[in-house]
């Protein structure tokens, strides 16, 4: 049994970046031929495309997690890791992505259009590309970057060119199958429509899509029934068609009220996609009434009473019968003559990038704040000193005397000055935390020292709590001395004694 699915929740991790090398070219007289430490590779993307041959979001309902692979590690030789495969998730035509904000980051229109949703980590560099005059040969490789991990919403707002609009058991499933080869079920009970259906209607030259949404009820747009779930499925309709009953028997309900509540449900719904869309509110959109069951010769009545007052409010109003077939030429030349107007005064939509609105990032800049929760702590926020710190092997002295350099270069050591860090400060760079150390130079000068090593980091004139204790334990016997009397200059004059004896 076939299932539609228009709202999926999916989790997707982008690929690893490989890490770099650390390699030295080594040959037969010649130990020492220089650093040939590859690059790692890139790791894969998560990228949605649109797929004109898929219709729902059902493969996500039940595979929610996506992972890309991770990029290959650097050799020796300067090779260069391969990169990871790109995962590419084919989703349907009109799809929106919402981040964990609630924020829309893509509205994917158009077959081919595409939208990445997870970037890929780079790839650390090998000492290869490391390798400067400061230092000839690096100890070390940059780690690479691991790749973005979202948790996405999907949702899926059907692209039709008409949109019916009805209560339950009005009879748009059944005009859709007589307009069209859509086959939806059909039952004499209320919301016997649980899924939207698509049906391909043509008129003459035109060609349009009807929208067949499940029956609404007053409340829908605050959630009652099930209008919240579909009326989203309205916002791309360029014409939307009231499918009016004339045979109820329900008490209170008329063709005129029906279209009034209605018509209220459908101003309170707010689009979220007017920008991408341009059509509007649903409240502005073209009309047409739709007085169904006419065969019946009661509704014909009802409809000859109240065809005048719908035609008053300027929307065209045609008498029907979907099991009767009576009145479906005339309202489908007339729908394709709305449909065509509405092609004219819009572009067609094409295949197109992503709408994306990042907020803007200038990766030059960094902020240094007040740790909250350490006394007299910092934290460095950048993309650069983040990026930075993740790439770096803190096992390796020589790798972190090289983020000390590039931290230095960019202006962190400055900026902890001015905002009053002390020695010994804890200082926040993403994950990690470590003492700021500022009297540890940087300059292209760096001494030469065993490979992995810097003997900078091994130079500290800070006193430390060793140095501390035992400076406070000498200070001590000094006092208890000078309370016993046993000054320098007692000691002095006992020393003169025995030279005179």
């Amino acid at each position: 049994m076939s299932r539609f699915v228009d709202r999926v929740k999916i989790e997707v991790v982008a690929g690893n970046g490989g890490h770099g090398c650390t390699s030295v070219h080594r040959e037969k007289f010649k130990p020492l031929g220089g650093p040939d430490g590859g690059n790692g590779g890139r790791g894969g993307d998560v990228r949605l495309v649109v797929d004109p041959q898929v219709h729902t979001l059902l493969d996500f309902h039940f595979r929610p997690h996506a992972r890309a692979t991770n990029g290959k590690p650097g050799m020796g030789g300067n090779r260069n890791g391969g990169a990871g495969e790109d995962l590419i998730l084919k989703v349907p035509d009109g799809t929106v992505v919402i981040d964990e904000d609630g924020e829309i980051v893509a509205d994917l229109v158009g077959a081919g259009t595409e939208f990445i949703a997870a970037q890929g980590g780079r790839g650390g560099l090998g000492n290869a590309a490391l390798a400067s005059r400061a230092r000839r040969a690096p100890g070390f490789a940059l780690l690479g970057e691991p790749g973005d991990e979202r948790e996405l919403t999907l949702e899926l707002k059907s692209v039709a060119d008409v949109g019916l609009v009805g209560f339950p058991s009005a009879g748009k499933s059944s005009l859709v199958s007589v307009l069209s080869a859509a086959k939806p079920k059909i039952a004499d009970y209320p919301f016997t429509t649980l899924a939207p259906n698509l049906g391909v209607v043509t008129a003459g030259a035109e060609v349009f899509t009807v929208a067949d949404v499940p029956g609404l009820i007053p409340g829908a747009s605050q959630g009652r029934g099930l209008g919240l779930d579909f009326l989203r499925h309205l916002e791309r309709c360029a014409v939307l068609a009231h499918v009016v009953d004339c045979a109820t028997l329900e008490p209170g309900r008329d063709p005129v009220s029906d279209i009034d509540a209605l018509e209220a449900e459908l101003a309170a719904y707010q689009p979220a996609l007017d920008a991408d869309h341009s059509l509007g509110d649903l409240a502005t959109r073209p009309r047409v009434v739709i007085l169904n069951k006419i065969d019946i010769p009661e509704a014909a009545e009802l409809a000859d009473l109240v065809e005048a007052d719908i035609a008053e409010r300027g929307w065209p109003v045609f008498r029907i019968s979907a099991v009767a077939h009576q009145g479906l030429s005339e309202l489908t030349f007339a729908l394709a003559e709305m449909v065509a107007r509405y092609r004219a005064e819009h572009a067609e939509p094409l295949a197109r990038r992503a709408v994306i609105r990042p907020k803007a990032v200038d990766e030059s800049e960094f902020t240094v704040v007040a740790d909250p929760d350490v006394e007299g702590g910092f934290i460095v926020r950048g993309a650069r000193p983040e990026r930075w710190v993740r790439q770096t092997q803190f096992d390796n002295d020589e790798a972190v005397g090289y983020l000390a350099d590039r931290l230095n270069r960019l202006g962190v050591e400055d900026a902890l000055v001015k905002r009053g860090a002390k020695p010994g400060a804890p200082v926040t760079i993403g994950e990690m935390t470590f003492d700021w150390e500022p009297t540890t130079p940087m300059g292209e000068a760096v001494p030469i020292t065993g490979r992995g090593t810097d003997i900078r980091l091994e130079r500290n004139d800070r006193v430390g709590a060793a140095e501390r204790k035992l400076a406070r334990k000498m200070r001590r016997q000094a006092s208890d001395e000078n309370e016993l009397g046993w000054g320098a200059g007692d000691l002095g004059q006992e020393e003169s004694d025995v030279d005179d004896e």
